[in-house]
C-alpha cells in the first residue's frame, strides 16, 4: 500500500485547511486510517483515526472539535479537515494505514508528509 498525502501549505491562525491521503490500492477489510504529525524538534504524535467503515473516529485532545477525519472508500482516500488552526498545529502531517487495533500507535503503512505552517 502506498499513501500519498497532499494539501499542506501556509495559512494564518484561524484559517482552515483540508489534507487528503490517497491510497494506491483498495483498502483491505481491516484497514483503519490515521493522521499523525511531527512538529519541529518534537516526536511524531497521533492526531486522528477512522475505522474502515468510517463509523468510529478518534481524536487527540489538542485537535478535538477543530479537526474532522473522514474517508471515501470508493476513492481510496482519507481526509483531515482542519479548522480554527493555531500556530501550535504547525507540523509535518503524515497519513497512515493499518489494523484498527494499532492504528493510533503503530500503523503498518506510512505516507510521505505534507507540511502545514500556521502563522500567528
Amino acid at each position: 500500500v502506498q499513501l500519498q498525502a497532499s494539501g499542506g501549505g501556509l495559512v494564518q491562525a484561524g484559517d482552515s485547511l483540508r489534507l487528503s491521503c490517497a491510497a494506491s490500492e483498495r483498502f483491505s477489510s481491516n484497514s483503519a486510517m490515521g493522521w499523525f504529525r511531527q512538529a519541529p524538534g518534537k516526536e511524531r504524535e497521533f492526531v486522528a483515526s477512522i475505522s474502515t467503515s468510517g463509523t468510529s473516529r478518534y481524536y487527540a485532545e489538542p485537535v478535538k472539535r477543530r479537526f474532522t477525519i473522514s474517508r471515501d472508500n470508493p476513492k481510496n482516500t482519507v481526509y483531515l479537515q482542519m479548522n480554527s488552526l493555531k500556530p501550535d498545529d504547525t507540523a509535518v502531517y503524515y497519513c497512515a494505514a493499518g489494523p484498527r487495533s494499532t492504528i493510533t500507535t503503530m500503523p503498518e503503512y506510512w505516507g510521505q508528509g505534507t507540511l502545514v505552517t500556521v502563522s500567528s
